[in-house]
């Protein structure tokens, strides 16, 4: 960035950051929502002319038909049931955040998708159950999966725990969850990382310069993403659909997530060009999304978050009070 618009970002105000790394998450889940899991780019364009424009309904056959434009996808759907139980224990309760998972997804109304972080939580759960019928749960035995499903809802309790001296541990118990994977916990780690550093008022470039130095203490796999960072970062000038495609667009974080830091520093003034690309690319767009809306949103404000964009949210009233809630924990 130029000193114009590395002053720019550090005039933007704590709250302001806070409030748009949480509305840019859900936002960037919801814009997805009918485009997502399409990894043909000639559908992808075929379906959608020119690219998603978002919001998009998702047709019959697809993965979440029967959820309707403005609802999110099957992870902004825990996003909201971790906001809850952030604002009603007043703190991160594993048990608590646990306990709401595995009735949401066990729940035979429940309309949205259960992927496999969900599926075999599920099935972890009930096999303790079966075994331990009167013991506690620490429902930190969670899926063996490295995907974006944690990634993806962590934006309130970053907002919660940022400027604690055990931000990271409550990251990790966060994620263990329903993805008691290392891999998955070190890229959590990063994207808590990053988050913070944009909270603190260091521009988006800084704070992914910060996380790489940061990463050293994260052994093999922190050197796995911080190679991704550094990648990400000298590829910044190549469009995403290119850069996107080289990392995979699969859910995987090892793929997704520097796909998302890409696109970030690619349009790293553009929040709703950056959704509008990471959308066009295809593949686990929502995922990315909801990693690139947090990053920007607390990156530049969340006044460069489009106003009808956040409006269009069926959780709207939800997201804006608990903001505010946050707001006043912080």
């Amino acid at each position: 960035m130029d000193s114009k618009k590395t002053l720019n970002s550090q005039d933007v105000s704590l709250a302001s950051r806070i409030a748009g790394a949480v509305w840019g998450q859900f936002v960037g889940d919801a814009f997805c929502l009918g485009s997502h899991w399409i990894y043909d780019l000639n559908e992808l364009e075929r379906l959608f002319p020119g690219g998603p424009q978002g919001f998009d309904p998702p047709a019959e056959g697809h993965y979440h038909f029967g959820k309707e434009p403005g609802e999110l996808t099957h992870y902004g759907d825990a996003a909201l049931l971790l906001l809850r139980s952030l604002l009603e224990r007043d703190c991160f309760d594993a048990t608590d955040f646990g306990s709401r998972f595995v009735a949401i997804m066990e729940c035979p109304a429940y309309k949205g998708y259960r992927d496999h972080a969900a599926r075999e939580t599920l099935a972890n759960y009930r096999a303790f159950r079966e075994a331990h019928p009167d013991a506690a749960y620490s429902f930190q035995e969670g899926a063996d999966d490295d995907q974006p499903a944690t990634i993806s809802r962590l934006a309130p309790l970053a907002a919660r725990y940022f400027r604690s001296s055990d931000y990271l541990l409550q990251v990790e118990r966060a994620t263990r969850v329903c993805q008691n994977n290392d891999r998955a916990v070190v890229y959590l780690k990063a994207h808590a990382m990053i988050l913070r550093e944009l909270f603190l008022g260091r521009s988006l470039d800084d704070a992914f310069k910060r996380t790489v130095e940061l990463m050293d203490g994260e052994g093999l796999l922190g050197a796995e993403v911080s190679g991704k960072i550094t990648d990400a970062f000298s590829s910044r000038t190549l469009p995403v659909r290119t850069v996107t495609a080289r990392f995979g667009q699969t859910c995987p974080l090892a793929s997704s997530f520097p796909a998302a830091v890409h696109c970030a520093l690619h349009h790293a003034d553009d929040f709703g060009g950056a959704l509008k690309a990471t959308a066009a690319a295809g593949g686990d767009n929502a995922g990315r999304a909801a990693m690139v809306g947090a990053w920007l949103g607390a990156s530049l404000g969340v006044s460069a978050i489009p106003g009808e964009w956040c409006l269009r949210l069926k959780a709207h009233a939800e997201i804006e009070n608990g903001i505010g809630r946050l707001m006043r924990v912080e």
